[in-house]
C-alpha cells in the first residue's frame, strides 16, 4: 500500500476562448469583488486594458509595470497602488512576471486574486511567491497567493512569440518533472503530471508548426494547468532552485533558463528517481528522456545552453554555492560538486550524461 496525503488546491478553472472578457467580470462577481486593480507587464499591457474594460465600473484601475523575477521595488509600488485605488482585488493578466507580482500585492495586502494567464508558467496554479531584493530571489508558499479563480483564453496565446511559446512550454514539464519525484507527492499529482508533460510535448511541435492553431493552444493551456496543479501541491527540488538562483542573481531570462537546464538536471538526478523517469518517458514516448526534452527543444529553435543566454563560466561556481546554500528535498543528494557539474554541462550545451 502506498502512503500519501493529498490536499485539494481550493480553486475554480475556467478554460474556453474569449474567457479573458467573457468570464473574467462573472469571476470577480461571484467572489464578491467590486474594486479590481488590473496587474500586467507592459507588453501585456492592451490585453489587460480590454480586461479592464470588460470589468466596467469594477476595475479600480490599471497597473502595468510587472517585470521579470518581481524586484522588490516594482512589488512597492503596485502594493501602494493597490492600496491607494481602494482595491479589493487583483486581477493579473499576463505570463508569470503579472502573475508572480500580482502575488506579492496579495502576500502583504491579503487581497483575492483572479489569474489570467497568457503564457504556460503555471504561476497561477501555485501557492508560491518569489521577489527578488539586492540580487537574491526568495521564495515562499502562503496559501493568500493562491487566485481564487484562473481564466485560461487560449485566444490570448495567440500572439504569443513561438521562442517563447516552446520555453514557457518546457517550464510547464519542468514543474511536472519535479512534482513527479518530490518527496509529498501523490497518487493523483503523478497521474496530473504525467498527463501534463504528454499534453504539453504533444502540443508544441504543432504549436511550432503553426501559431494559430487554436486548438493546439487549447491543450497546451490543458497541459500548463496540470504541470502547475502538480507542482502546487508538491515541493520544489534542485531544478527550480537553480533557475531561481540563476535568475533571481545572475538576471537569467526565467522560461530560456528552465528549459536549457531541465534535460540536465533530470540526467542528473536520473539514477535516484527511476519512477518519475519511467512516468515521464510514458509521457514521452521516450526510454532516453533528457535526451529526448534537449532533441525536442533544439528541433523547436530552442536556445541550446546558458553560455547562450549570457551566463560567463566564471559564474558557474558562484552559482553552485548558492544552490546549496540551503536544504531543499530532491531526490539525489545535492553537492556543490555535483550542482557544478550540471551547470558545466548545461553552460556548453553538451548531450545529458544519462550513465552518469
Amino acid at each position: 500500500m502506498k502512503e500519501f496525503t493529498h490536499e485539494a488546491q481550493p480553486m475554480r478553472v475556467v478554460l474556453r476562448p474569449g474567457a479573458a472578457v467573457t468570464a473574467t467580470p462573472g469571476e470577480a462577481e461571484r467572489l464578491g469583488l467590486r474594486r479590481l486593480l488590473v496587474v500586467s507587464g507592459p507588453r501585456g499591457a492592451q490585453t489587460a486594458r480590454a480586461v479592464a474594460d470588460a470589468l466596467g465600473a469594477a476595475c479600480a484601475g490599471l497597473h502595468t509595470e510587472a517585470r521579470m523575477h518581481v524586484p522588490a521595488e516594482v512589488a512597492d509600488r503596485a502594493v501602494e497602488t493597490a492600496r491607494g485605488a481602494g482595491a479589493d482585488g487583483c486581477v493579473t493578466v499576463g505570463g508569470g512576471s503579472a502573475i508572480g507580482l500580482g502575488k506579492v500585492i496579495a502576500l502583504r495586502t491579503r487581497l483575492p486574486l483572479i489569474a489570467v494567464p497568457s503564457t504556460y508558467s503555471g504561476s497561477e496554479m501555485t501557492p508560491v511567491w518569489g521577489l527578488t531584493e539586492h540580487g537574491v530571489k526568495r521564495t515562499g508558499r502562503d496559501p493568500s497567493v493562491l487566485p481564487r479563480a484562473v481564466v485560461y483564453d487560449p485566444e490570448l496565446t495567440l500572439s504569443l512569440p513561438v521562442p517563447l511559446t516552446v520555453t514557457s512550454g518546457v517550464n510547464a514539464v519542468a514543474h511536472a518533472a519535479e512534482a513527479l519525484y518530490a518527496p509529498d507527492a501523490s497518487p493523483l499529482v503523478a497521474l496530473t503530471a504525467e498527463e501534463g508533460a504528454r499534453a504539453m510535448t504533444g502540443a508544441l511541435p504543432g504549436l511550432a508548426a503553426d501559431p494559430r492553431d487554436l486548438d493546439a493552444r487549447g491543450r497546451a493551456l490543458y497541459g500548463a494547468w496540470l504541470c502547475g496543479t502538480a507542482l502546487g501541491a508538491t515541493t520544489m527540488g534542485l531544478h527550480h532552485k537553480l533557475c531561481h538562483v540563476l535568475g533571481g542573481t545572475f538576471g537569467l531570462p526565467h522560461a530560456e533558463t528552465h528549459t536549457v537546464l531541465l534535460p540536465y538536471v533530470l540526467a542528473h538526478n536520473a539514477p535516484a528517481a527511476p519512477g518519475a523517469m519511467t512516468a515521464l518517458g510514458r509521457a514521452l514516448d521516450t526510454d532516453d528522456v533528457p535526451n529526448a526534452l534537449r532533441d525536442l527543444t533544439r528541433r523547436l529553435g530552442a536556445p541550446r545552453s546558458l553560455a547562450a543566454l549570457g551566463l560567463s563560466e566564471d559564474d558557474l561556481p558562484r552559482a553552485a554555492a548558492a544552490a546549496v546554500s540551503a536544504t531543499y528535498p530532491n531526490p539525489r543528494p545535492v553537492t556543490e560538486a555535483g550542482v557544478l557539474a550540471v551547470l558545466r554541462a548545461a553552460h556548453a550545451g553538451d548531450a545529458p550524461d544519462t550513465a552518469r
